[in-house]
């Protein structure tokens, strides 16, 4: 049932921060607010969220399918800009007392101001992001802090998995700490054109999705699946920059002649479709939690092959085959592709463990229940319910 205020009939508001707006085009958090923001509006939640754009000039506010956008215009793009954005979409959140949900811990130091404010503040803590190789020990100490900060100002952190979890009940009361996992729409049907405009065959190709770094275990997968021809082609989208990056070099050098790099694809119609008539997915992520290229490929009903690790295991269940070394990937690609029982069983899962689990209705009715249970009222309804009281 919609949930409103029942003396003035006022909708409960929450803001949406730490990403860069809606329609979601970036990334996996920019993802999960928008789908996240449409249960609540579903639900009779005013949802007010902050979106990033290039350029000088006022905010801007606007509708979007039910959203109510603030467009916030910082000059310049990279980190620095995504910081003077989230600095301004702070202060401006600051101005009411509305709750927020903040996705990501890096601008903790940010939003003390939602605390002093004394908003409803829930954070998603992401993976153990400060772990990561690819940050220099600076960026690490910087990123170490902002995380602990936020486990002491937000009244509740999200981890999206129960390693994530364990890991942030060394030095958190659990009482504040949920686990809720990322989501994704189940995919029933899609289009064999953009597969078929790629050169590929429905069903005929592997498909590996992740940003080209070390630690998703690119290199290994490639060198392993290059070994023999295998009649089946592996799709490895992103942008892979020999001329400049060595382990994007070492990449393409290891492709056999089975490997196709298309790029990198955002559209999700394409995206969809290419995961929906694949034949298996491979993931070779080494740490985070929740992965969402991993739902979103168990969502498609995608068998899956993926590096042997807690975080993994948990994710895709009875739904995968865990590898931890290349003669492993080299195995469990002849096993998966000798066997269309073993392929169809595995498909099942994924279907079944991606509804049990990681539906966005699922994940949308945890983040409310969060917003519930700490009073998520608009400022504006609470000062006039306060006002209608004093006059009672």
């Amino acid at each position: 049932m919609p949930l409103f205020d029942k003396q003035h009939a006022r909708p409960r508001t929450v803001r949406l921060l730490g990403t860069r707006g809606v329609p979601a085009s970036y990334g996996g958090f920019e993802t999960a607010a928008e789908n996240v923001g449409r249960y609540l509006i579903k639900m009779g939640w005013r949802v007010v969220v902050y979106c990033q754009t290039e350029g000088s000039g006022g905010v801007k506010v606007d509708t979007w399918e039910g959203f109510d956008r603030i467009t916030i215009p910082v000059r310049g793009s990279g980190a620095l800009a995504a910081a003077k954005f989230d600095w301004a979409s702070a202060l401006h959140a600051a101005r009411s007392s509305d709750s927020c949900i903040v996705f990501g811990y890096n601008t903790a130091i940010i939003n003390v101001l939602q605390r002093i404010r004394r908003s409803p503040l829930v954070i998603n803590m992401d993976g153990i992001e400060w772990r990561r190789e690819r940050w220099s020990r600076g960026q690490r100490a910087f990123l170490r802090a902002n995380e602990r900060l936020a486990r002491v100002i937000a009244h509740e952190v999200i981890a999206d998995h129960p390693e994530i979890e364990t890991y942030l009940a060394e030095t958190t009361p659990t009482s504040k700490i949920t686990m809720i996992p990322y989501g994704a729409d189940a995919v029933h049907k899609a289009p064999i054109e953009p597969v078929e405009q790629l050169g590929l065959v429905p069903g005929n190709y592997f498909t590996l999705i992740c940003r080209p770094v070390q630690e998703n275990s690119i290199l290994e997968i490639v060198r392993a699946y290059s070994r023999r021809p295998r009649g089946v082609k592996l799709v490895i989208l992103g942008n892979y920059d020999g001329d400049h990056d060595p382990y994007h070099r070492a990449v393409l050098d290891a492709a056999g002649a089975e490997i196709v790099f298309p790029g990198a694809i955002f559209d999700p119609t394409i995206t969809q479709a290419l995961r929906f008539h694949s034949l298996g997915y491979l993931h070779g992520h080494t740490v985070g939690g929740t992965n969402p290229s991993l739902v979103e490929a168990m969502a498609a009903a995608n068998p899956v092959i993926a590096r042997s690790n807690a975080y993994n295991r948990w994710v895709a269940g009875d739904a995968g085959m865990y590898f931890e070394d290349e003669d492993d990937i080299d195995r469990m690609v002849d096993e998966l592709l000798a066997s269309p029982e073993l392929q169809m069983r595995l498909s099942r899962n994924s279907r079944s463990r991606h509804a049990d689990l990681f539906t966005w209705e699922i994940i949308g009715a945890e983040y409310e229940r969060l917003l519930i249970k700490h009073g998520g009222f608009s400022s504006e309804t609470v000062d006039e319910a306060r006002t209608a009281g004093s006059r009672a």
